[in-house]
C-alpha cells in the first residue's frame, strides 16, 4: 500500500505482489508466486497464520502446520522467544530475522512493545550491530551503491523489488552515531530508522528502501578483515565523492520520482556539502543536522515552559559542532529570532564549541560551515588560551542551558555541571550523544551535582532518577520523535521541498504536544509508546506548513480534514487476504 493512494504513480507495489482494495475499501494482496516462493518473501508470507482457502489457492497445503493461528497467537510465540535472548545484540538479530521473514508480524511486534524494542532496533543497540554486521549478515536488504556499479545506478534502482518508493534513507557510513567510520556496516542505520518510519510513523515499508552509499572506508582494519562485506578502498573525497551523490540522485530522480531522501550520518563536511547541493533538486533532508536540531529545540522549549521562561532568555552552550552541534545551533538560533532576539543579539546567547574550544570571530582551524556560528570576538578574552574551554564558557557566558553533542564520554564533569547551578537555579542540561557510552555526563549524576534542580533529557534511554523519594523522567531527545513524522507529512504533502519551516514546524509541533499532554506530569519530551500519535500531530502540522509554503502537490491541496486523512494512510501491520493474480492482471 503507498501512502497517499491518490497520488500513486506505478499499478504494482512490486514485480511479485500489489496491495489493492475492494468495493468495500478492504484491504487485500494480489500476488503471482505461490509455494514456497510465497513464503519465502517477507511481504507476503504470514506463516501458520495463511488460511485453509489462501494454502489452496497458493499451493501452500502440506508446507505449512497444520494448526492455523492469529496473529495475537504468533505475536505471544515471537514474543516469548525475543524474552529467551539474553544480549541485546542476540535480540536485535533475532528481530532482523524476523523481519525478513514475516514484515506483518515483524512490525506488530515492535509497535506492541516500541518502548522496550526501541533501543535495540535503534540506538544504542544499532551501533554495535554495526560493527558487528559482516560477521552477523544473513540477508540482503535495500540497495548498495559502490564505485564497482554507480555508472548503473538506473540498472540497479530497477533491480529493486519494489517500485513505487517514497521514503529512502541513504548513508554513506563515514559517521556512524558516536562510533564512526563503519564502512558498509553502517547499512544498519537505514535499516533501523525505516523500521522506525513505519512503526513509530505509519509509513509503509513497501514503498521504502535503505541505502548503503559504498564510497570505501579510511579504516586499514576493516580493508583487511577477510569477512568485510564492502568494498576494500579509501574513501572517495571531493570532486570525485561529489559525482557519485550525483550519479545516484539522478537516478533516484529518474525512477522513483516522489520519493524523498533522508541524508544518514554522514561525515560533517560531507553532510552540509551534500544537503545544499540536493536540497533543491530532490525533496531531501539530513536528520543528523535537522532531525537533531528540531528534537533538541523541542525539548529546551519544553524546558522552559517549565521554568515559566521564555528561549529569548537563556543563554545555550552548545559542545559539539559536527553534525549535529550545528543543526542544534541553527534552530535554536532561528527560535529565539522567533521570539525577537536580533541576528547580533543571537550570536552571544548561542555560543558553539569544538574540539578546539569555543567559536569565535578571528580563531584560526575552523572549518567553512562553522562559519555562521561564530561568537563576538571579544569572547576570547575568556581564556587562557588560543580558544576559551567549555567550563571557561559557562562560566563567562553564565550559561542557563549546556548541550552535548560532542560525542566525548564523561566531558559534562562535576565540575561544569556545579558551574551550570551556579548561573542559575534551575539549569537545562541536555549529555544528548549516543551511545550510551559516549554519553557526556549520566543523568543520575547531573541530579546529584545539581540537588535535583536541573532538567535533564538524554539522547539514549536512561532509567528515571530518584531523588530524595521522588522518581524523575529523563526525557529521551531522540530523533525518532521527529523525522518519521515529519517524512510522513512530505510523503503524504507530495513535497517538491522539505523547508525550512518545515523542519520548524515539526519541533514546535512535538513541543505543543508535549506541553499539552505530558509537561504537568515532569515530562519535557513524551514517553516512547506515545510516538505514533506524536507522528501523526507531527505530519499533519508539516502537511500545513508545506500547503503554506507552496512546496505541497496533489490531491492533498484539496484536503479538508487533514488529521483525518494522515490517520487513514498511517499503515498497520494487519494481514491482507493474499490471492493470485488473475491471468493477465497487469
Amino acid at each position: 500500500m503507498a501512502l497517499l493512494r491518490g497520488l500513486r504513480w506505478k499499478s504494482t507495489t512490486s514485480p511479485y505482489f500489489d496491495i489493492k482494495f475492494d468495493a468495500h475499501g478492504k484491504k487485500y494482496m494480489e500476488v503471482n508466486v505461490s509455494g514456497v516462493a510465497a513464503l519465502r518473501l517477507c511481504q507476503i508470507n504470514k506463516g501458520a497464520a495463511f488460511t485453509e482457502e489462501e494454502r489452496k489457492n497458493l499451493s501452500l497445503e502440506g508446507l505449512l502446520p497444520p494448526a492455523i493461528k492469529t496473529m495475537e497467537q504468533q505475536l505471544e510465540r515471537s514474543y516469548r522467544r525475543y524474552s529467551s535472548f539474553r544480549s541485546p545484540l542476540e535480540k536485535y538479530q533475532y528481530l532482523r530475522d524476523l523481519q525478513e521473514r514475516n514484515e506483518h508480524l515483524y512490525y506488530s511486534l515492535v509497535i506492541k512493545y516500541l518502548e522496550e524494542m526501541l533501543p535495540i532496533i535503534y540506538t544504542p543497540t544499532v551501533g554495535d550491530a554495526c560493527k558487528q554486521f559482516s560477521y552477523m549478515y544473513n540477508y540482503a536488504r535495500g540497495l548498495s551503491f559502490s564505485p564497482r556499479n554507480i555508472g548503473n545506478a538506473d540498472t540497479i534502482v530497477g533491480n529493486y523489488y519494489l517500485t513505487d518508493i517514497r521514503m529512502i534513507v541513504a548513508t554513506d557510513s563515514s559517521a556512524i552515531l558516536g562510533i564512526g567510520d563503519q564502512g558498509y556496516g553502517g547499512m544498519g542505520i537505514p535499516i533501523g530508522k525505516l523500521a522506525l518510519y513505519t512503526a513509530a510513523g505509519g509509513v509503509s515499508p513497501f514503498n521504502t528502501c535503505p541505502v548503503a552509499l559504498d564510497v570505501g572506508t579510511n579504516r586499514k582494519d576493516l580493508q583487511k578483515d577477510s569477512l568485510y562485506l564492502g568494498v576494500r578502498q579509501n574513501r572517495m573525497t571531493g570532486k570525485e565523492y561529489m559525482e557519485f551523490m550525483e550519479k545516484f540522485v539522478d537516478a533516484v530522480k529518474r525512477n522513483w520520482p516522489r520519493a524523498i531522501i533522508q541524508w544518514e550520518d554522514l561525515s560533517k563536511d560531507a553532510a552540509f556539502g551534500v544537503l545544499e547541493r540536493f536540497r533543491d533538486e530532490v525533496c531531501s533532508f539530513n536528520d543528523d543536522v535537522q532531525g537533531t536540531g528540531a528534537v533538541t529545540l523541542s525539548g529546551v522549549l519544553a524546558a522552559c515552559k517549565m521554568l515559566g521562561k521564555k528561549l529569548k532568555d537563556q543563554v545555550v552552550v552548545i559542545s559539539g559542532a559536527g553534525a549535529g552541534g550545528a543543526g542544534v545551533a541553527w534552530i535554536i538560533e532561528e527560535g529565539m529570532i522567533r521570539e525577537g532576539v536580533s541576528r547580533e543579539e543571537v550570536r552571544s546567547r548561542v555560543l558553539v564549541l569544538d574540539s578546539h574550544g569555543l567559536l569565535y570571530e578571528g580563531r584560526s582551524r575552523m572549518e567553512d560551515y562553522k562559519l555562521r556560528f561564530l561568537s563576538p570576538a571579544s569572547c576570547a578574552s575568556w581564556g587562557e588560551g588560543e580558544a576559551p574551554t567549555l567550563m571557561e564558557t559557562v562560566i563567562h557566558s553564565k550559561a542557563t542551558v549546556l548541550l552535548g553533542l560532542s560525542g566525548t564520554p564523561g566531558q559534562f564533569t562535576e565540575p561544569i555541571v556545579r558551574q551550570m547551578a551556579a548561573n542559575c537555579e534551575r539549569p537545562i542540561i541536555f549529555p544528548l550523544s549516543n551511545p550510551t557510552s559516549n554519553c557526556e555526563a549520566l543523568p543520575v549524576d547531573i541530579f546529584a551535582w545539581t540537588k535535583g534542580q536541573a532538567i535533564v533529557a538524554s539522547g539514549s534511554p536512561f532509567a528515571p532518577v530518584s531523588w530524595e523519594g521522588k522518581d524523575y523522567p529523563i526525557g529521551q531527545g531522540n530523533n525518532a520523535f521527529i523525522f518519521p513524522g515529519l517524512g510522513a507529512g512530505a510523503i503524504l504533502a507530495g513535497a517538491k521541498k522539505i523547508t525550512d519551516n518545515m523542519i520548524m514546524e515539526a519541533s514546535y509541533a512535538l513541543t505543543d504536544y508535549t506541553i499539552a499532554n505530558w509537561l504537568s506530569k515532569g515530562r519535557i519530551y513524551p514517553p516512547v509508546p506515545e510516538m505514533r500519535k506524536v507522528s501523526l500531530n507531527i505530519a499533519t502540522r508539516v502537511i500545513q506548513r508545506a500547503i503554506e509554503d507552496k512546496v505541497a502537490s496533489g490531491d492533498i491541496l484539496k484536503e479538508n480534514d487533514l488529521e483525518g486523512r494522515v490517520a487513514k494512510e498511517f499503515w498497520n501491520p494487519v494481514y491482507p487476504t493474499v490471492v493470485m493474480r488473475a491471468f493477465g492482471t497487469v
